[in-house]
């Protein structure tokens, strides 16, 4: 276990930048270069904006992940009361029927009864 923990420790760390960050980041350096500035000033200047480049994505990352979680918050609470309401409007489905029917078969059976009395059958 020892070996192991040294072999880790000996290993060196894995830089995450890109390669494009430093190129823009050293296109910045050089777009505001001073005259008389040397190299090392420039290069410190760049590795300063690389850090903010990449501080800057982890911030979006970070602002993108937290709006996914909300997001999901959300279609959760909404997937929920929808499913819920179709259930209760499925349970209380009631037919109204129309009187109009209802109202010519009066009639007929009134027609019916009064054809019956006035034939004299």
């Amino acid at each position: 276990m020892l070996q192991r923990l040294q072999r880790n420790m000996a290993r060196p760390q894995k830089k995450t930048d890109s390669s494009k960050t430093r190129e823009e980041a050293m296109a910045t350096a050089k777009a505001t270069q001073r005259p008389g500035q040397s190299k090392e000033q420039t290069r410190l200047i760049a590795q300063g904006i690389q850090k903010g480049i990449e501080h800057y994505k982890k911030q979006q990352k970070a602002k993108a992940r937290e709006l996914d979680k909300n997001l999901k918050k959300v279609r959760k609470q909404t997937e929920s009361p929808v499913q819920e309401a179709e259930a209760v409007t499925e349970e209380v489905i009631h037919y109204k029927q129309h009187w109009l029917p209802w109202l010519l078969l009066g009639l007929s059976w009134g027609a019916f009864v009064l054809y019956l009395m006035t034939s004299g059958t």
